[in-house]
């Protein structure tokens, strides 16, 4: 599972290198059930109240090929001789993971930036949908 999880690392920091660099830049990688990996950023806008999660785009790959989405990773830095940071998925694009289950795996922040996936289900245990008894 490490290796999946390893690839996801690799595709999003080959994007965020080749798309950005210098400077500030952030890539995610997305891995589908048929075990492609497909990545995005978050495009340029000029009116912030326009702006998209890194992941956004990858996730509507997924959804244009009606593949379901397995593992979910986004990577950020501040420049180009800063480190490389996992980030946590937003709550926004949790609820955009809870579209594929509640096993999807999301890459998560630890105070040692450590490769930890956890399930959607383990970031959102007490998720809206528990009172409609579907929960992920």
């Amino acid at each position: 599972m490490q290796e999946i999880e390893q690839s996801l690392y690799d595709a999003a920091l080959a994007l965020l290198q080749t798309r950005y660099p210098t400077g500030w830049g952030g890539a995610a990688a997305v891995r589908l059930a048929s075990g492609d990996i497909v990545t995005s950023v978050a495009p340029d806008v000029k009116n912030d109240a326009l702006s998209l999660c890194m992941e956004v785009g990858a996730y509507l790959e997924a959804h244009k090929r009606h593949e379901v989405v397995t593992h979910s990773l986004c990577l950020c830095r501040e420049d180009e001789h800063s480190q490389v940071l996992i980030l946590s998925p937003c709550g926004v694009c949790q609820e955009r993971l809870v579209h594929w289950g509640g096993d999807v795996k999301a890459a998560i922040s630890t105070p040692d930036n450590q490769l930890v996936f956890k399930t959607v289900r383990e970031l959102m245990p007490h998720h809206w949908s528990l009172v409609n008894d579907e929960f992920l």
